[in-house]
């Protein structure tokens, strides 16, 4: 795409725009009736699939294909009154309160990066893992997570954790694909963790075919996060016991005592956590504030970078404030803790934030307008019903179905970034996972963890375009490093699509007064509207 001159590109796009303009200046409703058939599905492919080898950018893209949709399949509307109800679905954005918390979360992460969190992160993750095999490696994990989460960009995660850790990674004589893999791939993890940018984008576009509660969504990826987390972190203690063992500098008995007392408390909190959730419930958030509060003491650096996803989530589930106005609250805590608590940033460096996550929020905006018109129009057109039609004769399971999903996830994330996927893909898989009884919060941790993977598959894959522009290695090297973690990541994608409870389970014990166990769905469930 980018071998295509500037000039020629200019050309032939203003090539397209005259005939498209041709095309529509002297079309009739009659023209456009007989365009719906196959001779308009032939010239919206075309058209598409021209602008994307043009490397046109991706609003230009979905511009285009609603306006033809419209155009050519608007019924009831001649041409000039379709493109007055596109604009007019695309207007009806601005009626989701919600959407006013991804520009407060981008400019609260923007203003938490640029005043140093990056390198707190990396000390307390130290302090917590650092003695034990593949200590540094598992706190790079930890640090990329709680980073991606308050940030809420991977590939930013890639940079300002990576050139910290990388250099000390290789010092302690870690392999250097090792290294590169587990910064690229750990980057991605924090999507999962609240308050998360694709989580928002998620439950505005699904809420076009059912109602998808931003609270749930946020509260449901926190253990599939952590657990995920947590096959790195058992990758790199093998790593690092390994490494050990071939240097003879493993001491077996101590190694030994700390697991052993690491198990021994880890099984104890979980034992204490199961009672308080089976026979007190509302103790079990005393007991998760209280120990947040007692670990938040211990490494009281952090302390105020740690705090904030507790702030947001906590406020939440309390009814303090709605997700919205929780994002507004992070703005304001983030310029508290940075220009007076941290002094790590200046007045003067606050309108340049501003400005930065003004120009990415507008960009962000114009896609998902022009993508929430188109989806509107694919809802109104039935889209989502032929496709139930579809899985019906294909007599899919709702196991079945989430297989499909997932091989179709994995494949887009080769082509499509993680909004571009979920503003293109939702709107037709949320309606069929409703009709097999398929809890769409659920479904949109599966997309979430599928758009994971999807930042480490080229040729789109954005953490290993920034892996190799950062550590200035060769892009094959790259995606040969993150393979191992890949497969990691698709064991956990296994697991997080059928055991529904890792995500439903905290959902359903707080928030819906229900069982923490989730079974799979075994028939239909509810008809789509």
């Amino acid at each position: 795409m980018s071998r295509v001159p500037r000039r020629t590109r200019l050309h032939l796009s203003l090539l397209g725009l005259v005939a498209l303009g041709l095309a529509l200046a002297t079309a009739s409703p009659a023209h456009a009736a007989e365009a719906g058939g196959g001779g308009g599905v032939l010239l919206v492919v075309a058209a598409v699939v021209g602008l994307i080898l043009l490397g046109e950018p991706l609003f230009v893209i979905i511009g285009v294909l609603a306006t033809l949709c419209f155009f050519l399949w608007g019924e009831g509307y001649d041409h000039y009154e379709a493109y007055q109800i596109f604009v007019v679905k695309m207007a009806n954005l601005t009626t989701k309160n919600v959407l006013l918390a991804i520009p407060f979360f981008v400019i609260s992460g923007a203003i938490m990066t640029a005043g140093g969190i990056a390198e707190r992160l990396v000390s307390v993750a130290k302090a917590v893992v650092g003695s034990l095999p593949g200590g540094l490696a598992m706190a790079t994990v930890g640090a990329c997570i709680f980073f991606a989460a308050i940030s809420g960009s991977s590939p930013v995660t890639v940079i300002a954790i990576g050139s910290m850790i990388f250099p000390a990674l290789l010092k302690e004589g870690y392999g250097e694909r090792f290294s590169l893999g587990l910064i690229a791939s750990a980057g991605s993890l924090g999507i999962l963790i609240p308050p998360s940018i694709p989580m928002l984008v998620y439950a505005i576009v699904a809420s076009a075919t059912a109602t998808v509660d931003v609270g749930e969504l946020f509260l449901a990826g926190v253990l599939p996060g952590v657990f995920l987390g947590g096959l790195m972190c058992t990758y790199a203690f093998a790593v690092g016991l390994s490494a050990r063992r071939a240097s003879g500098e493993m001491d077996t008995a101590r190694l030994a005592r700390t697991v052993g007392g690491a198990l021994l408390l880890l099984g104890g909190g979980a034992l204490a956590a199961w009672l308080l959730a089976r026979y007190v419930p509302a103790l079990l958030v005393v007991a998760l504030l209280g120990g947040s509060g007692y670990f938040l003491y211990r490494f009281r650096r952090s302390f105020w970078a740690l705090l904030l996803p507790i702030l947001i989530l906590g406020g939440i589930y309390s009814g303090l404030f709605t997700p919205t106005e929780a994002a507004a609250v992070s703005v304001v805590y983030a310029l508290v803790v940075e220009l007076f608590i941290h002094r790590e940033l200046r007045p003067g460096d606050v309108p340049g934030i501003f400005v930065e996550s003004g120009v990415l929020m507008g960009a962000l905006l114009v896609i998902m307008a022009l993508a929430f018109g188109l989806n509107d129009f694919l809802v109104e057109a039935k889209v989502p019903d032929l496709a139930v039609a579809a899985i019906k004769e294909m007599e899919l399971s709702p196991l079945g179905f989430l297989l499909v999903v997932n091989l179709l996830l994995i494949v887009v994330g080769f082509f499509m970034d993680s909004v571009s996927a979920i503003l293109i893909i939702v709107p037709l898989l949320v309606p069929v996972a409703r009709r097999l009884g398929i809890d769409p919060v659920h479904l949109g941790i599966v997309f979430i963890v599928n758009l994971e993977i999807g930042y480490l598959t080229p040729p789109i894959g954005l953490n290993l375009f920034v892996a190799s522009t950062v550590f200035e290695r060769p892009m094959g090297t790259v995606i040969r490093s993150v393979l191992p973690f890949i497969a990691l990541m698709l064991v956990g994608l296994g697991v997080v699509t059928y055991v529904p409870s890792l995500s439903l389970g905290p959902v359903n014990l707080l928030l819906r007064g229900k069982p923490f166990y989730e079974p799979l769905p075994a028939g239909l469930g509810e008809p789509v509207p």
